[in-house]
Formats: structure tokens, C-alpha cells, sequence
């Protein structure tokens, strides 16, 4: 398969030009679903590994090598917690408060992975835990989000009409003096990576980080901690820190002024990234993304 649509838009959204040489090997049944899954996982991937061998011709003087995109490893990578396995246990990979629930209008997302996030949707609610279902029928969808978010919790309306149209990715230059990478084997060798990220999409992403050779180190706060099974699935090829950011910040600036050279492509020499990180406003100051982008320090969210 050649040519994918889905592909050649997410590349060029990131300022990419042909994606000639990206190849598939398709498989059967990968990824089912109503919506376009396969489709959106193929193109993901097949992004990543253009960006990946970009960076690894440009740090060895090459032509970029052709991609070749498995669907099959893509669908297994895609539902990884799935075929994970601890001590022969399948690892619980969401909490029996972490669904889809009906309201009177329409649809509402709860997340209650974390017991803080548990405990504070049954304050906001006033219930117990086998109220839930009952509580919420009597309730409409914006209201529960909001109700829930003001306690501290997670809770999402199902949006009943499309929303304003966003662009795929926005992309911000940071003023700094580049780095140049020296050659390597691995695209990423010799990039550290700060990983404040925590729940999936951010950790997966510092995991294909560290698949591609960078340094990462996840730092998460003593009082929050991730469940184990989280980072079996999340925390493969990264080290890892319990670090207070809001009692011990002259260590986390240590280790933003501690960095090799990084790509000249970013401009910076260690790249924090956050997403998801509960807390991560007490984590960094108000002005924190700013002060680290001064510091030549890419800061991805």
C-alpha cells in the first residue's frame, strides 16, 4: 500500500514535503472500530518514522531512508496495555468509574483512574460509588462536567455538534542558539527529555522518545503517584524520580541547566514536556513555559 491520504496531511501539517517512500504492510482486522482508527494509528506512525529518519540522515550527512509501516505492529502498539502481561496478570487498565454515562441530555466521560480523581467525583456527586449511575441519569451532561471539574475531577460532556475547526498541529519556533547533533545509530541519541507527562498520551509519546534513542527521565510528584500496571505499559526505556516541583524547585532547575547538545531543529537542549499532569500548575510556575523557552528549553504540551 502507498499513497495514504491521512499521512500525507499529518506530514504536511508539520511542514513536511513527499511521503513517496512511505510504505505500508497491511493486515486484516487491525484496529476495528466505527471511526477511522486504523487509518488515524497508520498515519501516526508513519509520521513519527519520517520524522525519526529525517533526523537520522540529517545527523549522518545521508539521504533519508525509506519507511516501511507494519500495521500489524501498529494495531499491537496501538492497544498495548492489552497484550501486557505482570507476573502472568493482565494489568487493569481502567477503573470501573472510568466510562461513558447517560444524563438526561445526552452523554458525559468520567476518569477515575486515580483515587484522588475517584474520591473527588464522589464528593462533587454526593454518592457512593453504586449511586453513580442512578446520580448522573438525573443530571445534565454540562453540569456534571462542570460540577466535577470545580471539586478537582475529571469529567467531560459528550459535545452533541462539531466543534470550532483546529489546526491538526501548531507549531511555535523558540528563539535559542541551535545544537547540532553529532552522527548516531539512533535518531535520538543525546537528547535528555524531562517527561512531566502523566496518564497515556503523554507518556507514550516520551516512550517513543526513548525507543528512538533519547535520555528520559519521568519525574512525578511523591503525593501523586502513577499506578504500577501505568508504568509497566508506559514507562518501557525511560528512568524515573519522585520529585515535589512545588517544594523542590532548585532541583528541577538543576536539571533544566544540566543538557547535552539537542537537535538544531527544535533549539533547544532539554525538552520538559507536559500533558495531562494533575497539578502541573502548582508544578511550574505561571510564567514556567515561558522561563524555560528563554532558557532554550523546548517545553511540549
Amino acid at each position: 500500500m502507498t499513497a495514504d491520504a491521512a499521512t500525507a496531511q499529518a506530514w504536511a501539517a508539520l511542514g513536511g514535503g513527499s511521503v513517496a517512500d512511505v510504505t505500508y504492510k497491511p493486515v486484516r482486522d487491525g484496529l476495528p472500530a466505527r471511526l477511522p482508527v486504523r487509518e488515524l494509528a497508520r498515519a501516526t506512525v508513519g509520521v513519527c518514522a519520517l520524522a525519526a529518519a529525517e533526523l537520522l540522515a540529517a545527523r549522518n550527512g545521508a539521504p533519508r531512508p525509506a519507511v516501511r509501516v507494519h500495521e500489524g505492529a501498529v494495531a499491537t502498539a496501538f492497544v498495548s496495555e492489552r497484550h501486557l502481561r505482570i507476573d502472568g496478570r493482565a494489568p487493569v487498565s481502567f477503573a470501573p468509574l472510568s466510562r461513558f454515562w447517560r444524563t438526561t441530555d445526552g452523554w458525559v466521560r468520567t476518569h477515575a483512574n486515580y483515587p484522588h480523581h475517584r474520591a473527588r467525583l464522589l464528593a462533587a456527586l454526593g454518592v457512593p460509588e453504586t449511586m453513580v449511575e442512578n446520580e448522573l441519569a438525573t443530571r445534565r451532561a454540562v453540569e456534571v462536567q462542570e460540577t466535577v471539574y470545580a471539586a478537582g475531577g475529571l469529567a467531560v460532556a459528550v459535545a452533541t455538534t462539531p466543534g470550532a475547526t483546529r489546526p491538526l498541529v501548531e507549531t511555535h519556533r523558540i528563539p535559542a542558539d541551535p545544537h547540532v547533533l553529532p552522527p548516531a545509530t539512533l535518531p535520538a541519541d543525546g537528547v535528555r527529555v524531562l517527561d512531566l507527562t502523566r496518564v497515556i498520551a503523554g507518556p507514550v509519546a516520551t516512550r517513543t522518545l526513548a525507543l528512538l534513542g533519547a535520555d528520559v527521565l519521568r519525574v512525578d510528584s511523591p503525593t501523586l503517584p502513577e499506578p504500577d500496571d501505568v508504568l509497566a505499559d508506559t514507562g518501557q526505556g525511560k528512568r524515573s524520580t519522585l520529585l515535589d516541583l512545588a517544594e523542590d524547585r532548585a532541583t528541577f532547575e538543576t536539571l533544566l541547566a544540566t543538557r547535552p547538545p539537542f537537535s538544531s531543529t527544535s533549539a533547544a537542549a532539554a525538552s520538559p514536556m507536559t500533558g495531562h499532569a494533575s497539578g502541573i500548575g502548582t508544578m511550574l510556575p505561571a510564567s514556567g513555559g515561558e522561563a524555560t523557552r528563554r532558557r532554550g528549553c523546548g517545553l511540549t504540551g
